[in-house]
């Protein structure tokens, strides 16, 4: 145990399913189905989990904004739009080799994307 390290997401979610998708094949996320039935998902290291939840309203403003390491933003915000999502803040650029974006999942949440060097 990494004391510190966060390790569970909660995301908010109006469809399981169409949220799961989105995150599976945006990101390469792995979905699991945990013992109590709920779907779940591991992030692409395995030290990030969560699930999805019903009846908790999307995070539609930036509060904590979750970021999600990608190699093409460019790439992966078409991806966002063909995958029902939409993008929020276009490709912006932190410094030489660096950038972020922000997209709106299907469900209405916010969360960031980074392209490190």
């Amino acid at each position: 145990m990494q004391a510190g390290k966060i390790c569970y997401l909660e995301i908010p979610a109006t469809d399981v399913q169409v949220s799961s998708t989105f995150y599976v094949k945006l990101f390469g996320w792995t979905v699991r189905t945990r013992g109590d039935g709920a779907l779940a998902f591991d992030d692409t290291t395995g030290a990030v989990s969560g699930s999805w939840i019903i009846g908790r309203p999307p995070a539609r403003d930036p509060g904590i904004l979750p970021y999600v390491m990608v190699e093409d933003i460019d790439r992966t915000l078409e991806r966002v739009r063909e995958l029902g999502g939409e993008t929020v803040t276009p490709r912006m650029a932190l410094g030489p080799g660096d950038s972020f974006a922000i997209l709106r999942d299907p469900a209405g949440n916010l969360v960031g994307l980074y392209q490190g060097r």
